[in-house]
């Protein structure tokens, strides 16, 4: 945990390893007490009891007080150093389960309010404690670079830390002295507020509409429900009734989540000119010592090269015979396939998908779909998509809403990803560097997804699975590359406008997503009342800014690393594998641009990007292909 994090930004940190695929799923039990307890997360693990928790709690104040105690001392000497060191991970080993024993609770009974005031407490707590550490990285950075040098090669206890140490001093002038610190630190609490207005308008006070559907079924359209339809309904306008009462929620709203953004912006904005970043996204990037360049050419030229998105969407509109072809379009199947693959199976087929990662890798797979780390399906009041969010000193803990299509196979296969990247991590980093950054997160879970494909390719002979499969695939790199570059082109227009003083609300947005859109997809599907509008539900928008990039950075990563790992001689690819495991094993003890590069690749080079829409082209052909062959 480094220590600008202490400036009131714990919380966010949290939240941001909990931040995933924004998978959706069918309502599969009325309540959760339905669910048998081997679906369900054991928290146990984390906490016996509340007051087991409240005893946490409680002492992370007396950690805070040891910390407090060494202010105006640190330049002394290495041993006062060490000690505001383990104190700092102390509390923060604390607070990781702290905060997540209550976030977890809450995540599948959003509606506790018990669980909301233990929440609230907790974060008062966290902005507290930013306001009265404000002092540490100012002191600290009055150390001497060469003094530090010496105290971190003199002093084992200092090791674990050295990366953080050092990198303070390269991010020297971006550290606020102990009175502006303190000044940006009252706001942090009130910085969230936004956020958390979104998350309520959203989960909590949303009320979703029922339609009836052609065969006389009365639904109502949550997200999952309308996952569901869109991609197993072949009615057209049963799909077009649930895209109209899901995208209209969210329509009477606009304004609402408008304000919300321009809020979230303009405090990225104060807090990063405070820090003295020229930009929102410097302020993102420089933390990480990601390049600018590397956002940049990646939704430049994501733009430019979108023909193969805009030609598999004409092949679809041909395959499914559609006269007009409209976004609510894009998830249908384009062959008669309704196969479903209960969880006990969609387990097994991922568990062996992942054997030429080493049997030691698929044990510990095995080991966490067998140990409550998941919470399985769906229930009401439990927050949609999927995430794996890691509890230091305890396991990652795994959210879906399982829904036993094929998408959530790979869901599975995608989380497990990441579970399996923080178990690795957590077992070979210490405490200090075992967090690793968001730009590295997405590679394990994306590679996973392409084991999984090879596997069930390899295993299946059924020609229609086969161009499910296909579709799968082309689905994950527009869902996974294209549209995560196009989000993030929206996100960094956005971010422009407020940084330049220029006015932003409803409209201004809808345009902005339109004009990128076109872009993207052309003429090709056909516009709505809603087309311009998805950006008031994206979560990442409005719970961790310039966050989805990485989602197409990470894709291109683990591209190349599975060809490596995969393809050549025998010798290269055990090479090639360990050198990935090692990425697995790293946490944070690197800038992510230099991890990946030990691991074999450069993100500063085009390759890597235009690769992934080279694959994507073939694919599209391959569908096309495929499809010929059944007709046939």
């Amino acid at each position: 945990m480094k220590f600008k994090q202490f400036k009131g930004g714990i919380i966010m940190t949290l939240l941001a390893a909990s931040m995933c695929l924004q998978a959706t799923a069918q309502v599969n039990y009325k309540t959760r007490e339905e669910i048998p307890a081997k679906y369900k997360w054991n928290f146990s693990d984390i906490y016996e009891n509340w007051e087991t928790w409240e005893a946490d709690f409680k002492s992370m104040s007396k950690d805070i007080e040891v910390m407090q105690s060494l202010k105006g001392k640190l330049g002394e000497n290495a041993d006062n150093l060490v000690t505001l060191l383990t104190a700092q991970e102390t509390m923060m080993k604390k607070a990781y389960k702290v905060y997540q024993f209550v976030s977890f609770q809450s995540t599948v009974d959003g509606k506790n309010m018990e669980l909301q005031a233990k929440l609230q407490q907790v974060g008062m707590f966290f902005a507290n404690m930013g306001m009265t550490t404000t002092w540490i990285s100012p002191e600290m950075i009055k150390i001497p670079e060469a003094t530090m040098k010496q105290w971190i090669a003199e002093t084992p206890a200092l090791k674990p830390h050295a990366f953080d140490l050092m990198d303070m001093y390269r991010m020297q002038k971006h550290v606020l002295n102990e009175e502006m610190g303190r000044l940006v630190s009252f706001f942090s609490q009130s910085s969230g507020t936004a956020g958390d207005v979104f998350t309520a308008l959203s989960t909590t006070d949303i009320e979703f509409q029922e339609i009836e559907l052609s065969n006389g079924e009365t639904v109502k359209v949550t997200p999952g429900m309308y996952s569901h339809i869109t991609s197993t309904n072949k009615n057209q306008e049963d799909r077009k009734k649930a895209y109209e009462a899901l995208y209209d929620v969210y329509y009477k709203n606009k304004n609402t989540y408008a304000s919300i953004y321009q809020g979230i912006i303009q405090s990225e904005w104060a807090n990063a000119r405070a820090a003295n970043y020229e930009s929102c996204l410097d302020a993102k990037l420089e933390g990480n010592n990601i390049p600018k360049d590397v956002y940049l050419n990646l939704i430049n030229t994501v733009r430019e090269n979108t023909a193969p998105v805009q030609k598999y969407t004409k092949l679809r509109k041909k395959i499914l015979g559609l006269e007009k072809y409209y976004g609510f379009d894009g998830s249908m199947s384009l062959v008669d396939f309704e196969k479903t693959y209960p969880y006990e199976e969609a387990v097994e087929v991922v568990t062996k998908s992942v054997l030429p990662l080493g049997k030691d890798y698929q044990a510990k797979l095995k080991n966490a779909t067998a140990s409550g780390w998941l919470d399985v399906y769906e229930n009401p009041g439990k927050r949609g998509g999927a995430f794996s969010a890691g509890v230091y000193g305890v396991h990652p803990y795994m959210l879906l809403n399982y829904d036993e299509t094929l998408e959530y196979v790979f869901t599975l296969a995608h989380e497990l990803g990441h579970t399996m990247h923080t178990t690795l991590s957590n077992e070979t980093q210490p405490f200090a560097t075992h967090g690793y950054t968001i730009f590295v997160a997405e590679v394990a879970s994306t590679f996973n997804e392409r084991l999984l494909l090879d596997h069930m390719m390899e295993i299946t002979k059924d020609p229609k699975e086969r161009i499910a499969l296909l579709n799968q695939a082309i689905q994950g790199i527009i869902g996974t590359f294209y549209a995560q570059s196009m989000f993030a082109d929206f996100e960094y227009q956005a971010h422009t406008m407020v940084e330049q003083d220029q006015p932003v609300n409803a409209d201004i947005f809808a345009k902005l997503w339109g004009d990128i859109a076109q872009k993207y997809y052309g003429n090709v599907s056909e516009k709505t009342k809603y087309s311009n509008y998805p950006w008031t539900r994206i979560p990442h928008f409005y719970n961790s800014p310039y966050y989805v990039y990485q989602y197409a950075t990470c894709f291109a990563s683990s591209a190349k690393l599975y060809t490596d790992v995969t393809e050549g001689s025998k010798k290269d690819k055990k090479a090639a594998l360990k050198r990935y495991t090692t990425l697995l094993q790293s946490g944070g003890n690197d800038f992510p641009m230099e991890q990946l590069k030990k691991a074999g690749v450069d993100l500063s080079k085009p390759e890597a990007i235009l690769a992934v829409i080279k694959q994507l082209d073939e694919l599209v052909d391959q569908l096309a292909i495929e499809i010929e062959k059944l007709e046939k």
